[in-house]
């Protein structure tokens, strides 16, 4: 249907052909070329059909693979680059536009304008890697930042290789940008994260360090664990009080330690080379705690087959510690009077009165004041046993002491069941410290124990009750108030001795603390040396 104009000698149309009836179009693609020639009758039009079909199906599938190509660059976030060196044109493909948020339409990308969007104090590392890629005729592959037109920052991956010429020289460079932005960010992040839980694992190890050699240091009172200022008290009282020969009253509740300050006592007086005799008064049957405590002759009652001698005449010279000496009847109590008052008894059915040179300890975690009231235990013996009384405090006082509390009992039970235990992670220790200890240092001591024997590894685990729901929390302990106690303490101890913190006299010294477990305390305590005063 087409006409030919004037001058117009030739022309080419790419259609389809249809089926034999004409109803759909086949794939048959071809080229219509059609001419004009002048013969001597007249115009006589030239009509020539070439089958086109596979170059239109190689160029439909050429324009798929690109469309493939597009889209994979855009998930991966990678473009590919061609630069032709001796034009100095540069092809970018549409997802490198893309990544350095440049317009195709409004950028001529060339080798200087690229440098333009480089990072600054990047552009001088990607020159010379090009240029060491021309010199060195190998590729390159490095990471450095761009700048895009709102200013923002983004961190590409850049990879390219040349083409040379028979003689050396560099023709064409190829490569691919890929924004790593997010996985540099994510790798920061990361590092970040590592180096954090680094610093908290070691900080961690240090702390169970300090812990250890706290334990295994020497210390005054060796069996004897804590370094809070209210067990300090205690510990002060004991010391004051050991180099005599008064008699000493322990009070406090069950699991305490009272046996521990009865050998501390002891073992700083001047009878420490003498025995140190113990009864546990509640543990004996009335019948036979005096024949314990006094010895019996034979046939003093049946049974009474030899003389036996009693407790008190074992620690003649020495200490005898009476604990739960609240649990006595008041017939053992009048006796008991007697020794103390008089330091003469008789055994069991003796008539031979001995005379003994003891010390009495006594202990209980009964109220005596409420029992004398009551009429179960008499006044006089209590005035003579009590002349210098120790409140021992319970642990839930002592929340300060139970860290190293627990890596001593770790150290002394690890070995004979078998475990070894190097690390208490902050969750367990936190329970520990969180419960309120009812059965005091003995219960923490078996708690510990039981962990030790489900551990399977080198971390302490514990039971389920105590990490999930510990038995109760410190609302109203007086423990709140201790650390500032414990502050003004050493700041006044310090402020004496000029600052100073080790050395004969010094700080240390005085607090009977090693200088490291000193400086420990005052960084946990956040106390500083106040600047000098100018002279």
């Amino acid at each position: 249907a087409d006409t030919f104009e004037t001058g117009q000698m030739q022309r080419q149309v790419e259609a389809r052909l249809v089926l034999g009836d004409g109803r759909d179009p086949c794939d048959k693609h071809v080229l219509i070329s059609t001419a004009l020639s002048e013969l001597s009758d007249g115009r006589q039009a030239l009509v020539c059909v070439e089958d086109i079909t596979e170059h239109k199906q190689a160029k439909a599938a050429l324009r798929k693979s690109h469309d493939i190509l597009t889209e994979a660059q855009r998930i991966a976030h990678v473009g590919n680059w061609d630069w032709d060196i001796q034009s100095n044109k540069l092809n970018w493909s549409d997802e490198i536009y893309h990544i350095f948020g440049l317009s195709r339409q409004e950028f001529t990308a060339t080798y200087e304008a690229f440098l333009n969007c480089v990072h600054a104090d990047d552009r001088e590392f990607v020159k010379q890697s090009v240029e060491e890629a021309f010199r060195d005729h190998a590729p390159y592959s490095i990471d450095h930042r761009v700048i895009l037109p709102d200013g923002s920052e983004r961190i590409v991956h850049e990879r390219a290789a040349v083409t040379f010429t028979k003689a050396g020289q560099p023709i064409r460079m190829v490569g691919t940008v890929q924004d790593i932005t997010e996985r540099k960010r994510s790798e920061q992040e990361l590092q970040e994260a590592l180096e954090e839980i680094g610093q908290l694992k070691d900080r961690l190890e240090e702390e169970n360090v300090y812990l250890r050699e706290e334990i295994s240091g020497n210390r005054e009172h060796e069996e004897i664990v804590g370094q809070s200022e209210i067990l300090r008290h205690a510990l002060a009282k004991i010391k004051h009080v050991a180099g005599t020969d008064a008699n000493v009253l322990l009070l406090g509740e069950t699991g305490t330690g009272k046996e521990l300050f009865a050998r501390a006592i002891h073992n700083q007086s001047l009878r420490k080379d003498q025995p140190l005799v113990k009864v546990n008064c509640a543990a004996l049957p009335s019948s036979l705690i005096e024949s314990e405590l006094f010895g019996h002759v034979k046939g003093a009652f049946t049974g009474a087959l030899v003389d036996k001698v009693g407790r008190f005449q074992l620690a003649d010279c020495g200490t005898i510690f009476l604990d739960e000496i609240g649990e006595t009847d008041p017939d053992l109590q009048t006796k008991l009077l007697r020794v103390l008052q008089e330091g003469e008894f008789e055994r069991v059915g003796g008539t031979e009165t001995l005379k003994v040179d003891v010390r009495i300890i006594a202990a209980t975690n009964r109220d005596l004041q409420k029992a004398m009231r009551e009429g179960s235990f008499r006044p006089d013996l209590y005035y003579r046993l009590s002349v210098f009384p120790v409140e021992l405090p319970p642990l839930r006082l002592r929340h300060d002491d139970i860290p190293l509390l627990v890596w001593h009992f770790i150290e002394n039970k690890q070995r004979e069941l078998g475990k070894t235990i190097s690390r208490v992670s902050k969750r367990v220790m936190n329970a520990l410290c969180e419960n309120e200890w009812p059965g005091n240092v003995r219960e923490l001591e078996n708690v510990v124990e039981r962990a030790i024997i489900l551990s399977s590894g080198p971390s302490l685990e514990l039971e389920g009750r105590f990490v999930q729901a510990p038995q109760s929390r410190r609302v109203d302990s007086p423990s709140a108030n201790l650390e500032d106690i414990d502050r003004a303490h050493i700041v006044g101890v310090l402020e004496e001795c000029h600052w100073r913190i080790k050395g004969s006299g010094a700080t240390a010294e005085r607090l009977g603390l090693k200088p490291s477990t000193l400086r420990y305390r005052m960084k946990k305590l956040g106390i500083e040396r106040p600047p000098r005063r100018p002279r």
